[in-house]
């Protein structure tokens, strides 16, 4: 009989995004280690970004719970509406870093520090109930939480309580109170010491703590005294088993993921600007920003003279996007303007290095993810506001797309494939 463990997760397919990505995978490769998953999560989850093609993903082998939850964003959408400010208040503008309505700062606020840790921190009772029940039933003796939302921790602590017997472990995808948006969430000084406190709790019960990226792990052993395990993001190999790169007639510049009001993209475009001046380059780049754009960044950027050659496309199915970058020339990275960007190595990093093609990245460079591009030698991070060191390395680009210059097979393929990493989980289960 295979070994049981639940994962207990906000974000599930058909959900989509970077923050389904992780634990999908695991869930996917876990029954090849032996292990048979059940996966818990809400049934009626708010989340921005929808990509059905995920459910594919999921093994037979795995029992998914979709349990409800209650979450405020409704009952705050119907006061918005009433006040003529629809847009204000989804999830994605709850963590906005500029809210310019009244209605919109007054429930900026009450997010950030009346729903501590978050708003779904309300599915914890009723969670802990009823996973109380199948722990017995199915006998399951290891459980892991994933955040955020850190509330899914609370509920770890909680079941470990209950039953002091189950190991758990509890995987942070970004830190808590540390956490950059907190700054965005107007939260105040004792919500803050709630956080820590809660945070706390977590770090000292938990049996095991995960996190994505070596400043992490070092920022979560300071906080907590004690030892915090890697397992970084990866990407997954039967993604790419068809994956092929189509030279196209342009040298076409792809950056896939989220463009949030924390990040700062400004410096590239001004970068390229000046790369335009040289006509050959300015006739043939053309860049696309795959993914939900911060509109204060749509706008900056079809005011200025890169409008021209800018594109932005919505979100895509998973599927399609592998494809995309077999339509790119150079991929976009941008950790420029992130409050601690020296610890972000987001899961894209790790499909960009799995095409092979080259890497553009702007941010921190003397960060974890400059670390993984000089590792990977296919890429530099370049210091995000040194916009003629851009210009430059934008200029090398073009001149090897240019020549036809052939293209460095992926280095690093093996040692970051999801299945490689759900090995290392399984030697912490």
């Amino acid at each position: 009989m295979p070994d049981k463990v639940l994962i207990i997760t906000y974000y599930w397919p058909p959900s989509g995004g970077s923050g389904v990505q992780r634990w999908l995978k695991f869930v996917k490769y876990l029954p090849s280690f032996g292990w048979k998953p059940f996966v818990f999560t809400p049934d009626n989850p708010s989340f921005a970004v929808r990509d059905d093609s995920l459910l594919n993903d999921v093994p037979t082998q795995a029992t998914v719970i979709r349990f409800p939850i209650w979450e405020p964003y409704d009952a705050f959408l119907k006061i918005s509406s009433l006040v003529g400010d629809k847009r204000s208040v989804t999830p994605t503008a709850m963590v906005s870093g500029k809210p310019k309505t009244p209605f919109q700062k007054i429930s900026t606020w009450v997010r950030g520090n009346l729903f501590i840790p978050d708003p779904r921190v309300f599915w914890v009772r009723p969670a802990v109930t009823f996973l109380g029940e199948l722990i017995k039933r199915e006998q399951i003796t290891t459980i892991i939480t994933t955040g955020p939302p850190h509330s899914i921790h609370l509920i770890g602590y909680r079941l470990k309580k209950k039953y002091p017997s189950l190991k758990w472990l509890a995987d942070f995808r970004d830190p808590w109170s540390q956490w950059g948006f907190l700054d965005s969430l107007r939260v105040g000084r004792l919500a803050r010491g709630a956080h820590r406190r809660l945070e706390a709790k977590v770090l000292r019960s938990a049996d095991d703590v995960i996190t994505i990226t070596p400043f992490y792990v070092r920022q979560f052993e300071f906080l907590s005294g004690r030892k915090v395990s890697l397992l970084t993001n990866g990407f997954d190999e039967d993604d790419f088993r068809e994956f092929i790169i189509a030279p196209t007639d342009k040298f076409v510049i792809t950056h896939v993921g989220t463009i949030n009001e924390k990040c700062d993209p400004r410096p590239f475009i001004a970068a390229i600007e000046h790369a335009a001046a040289n006509k050959g380059f300015r006739e043939h780049v053309s860049v696309d920003f795959i993914g939900e754009v911060h509109p204060e960044f749509t706008d900056f950027v079809r005011s200025s003279t890169a409008s021209s050659f800018v594109t932005f496309s919505p979100p895509v199915p998973h599927k399609k996007l592998v494809a995309s970058y077999g339509q790119s020339s150079l991929l976009l990275l941008v950790l420029t303007g992130y409050k601690d960007a020296e610890g972000y190595m987001p899961g894209k990093l790790f499909e960009y290095l799995a095409t092979g093609l080259p890497i553009i990245a702007t941010g921190p460079e003397d960060g974890d993810a400059a670390n993984l591009l000089k590792e990977a030698g296919v890429g530099e991070m370049i210091d995000g506001y040194n916009v003629s060191k851009i210009k430059d390395a934008l200029i090398k680009h073009y001149a090897r797309w240019e020549s036809k210059e052939a293209i460095a097979t992926p280095s690093l393929a093996q040692k970051y494939s999801r299945r490689a990493i759900t090995r290392q989980l399984t030697e912490l289960l």
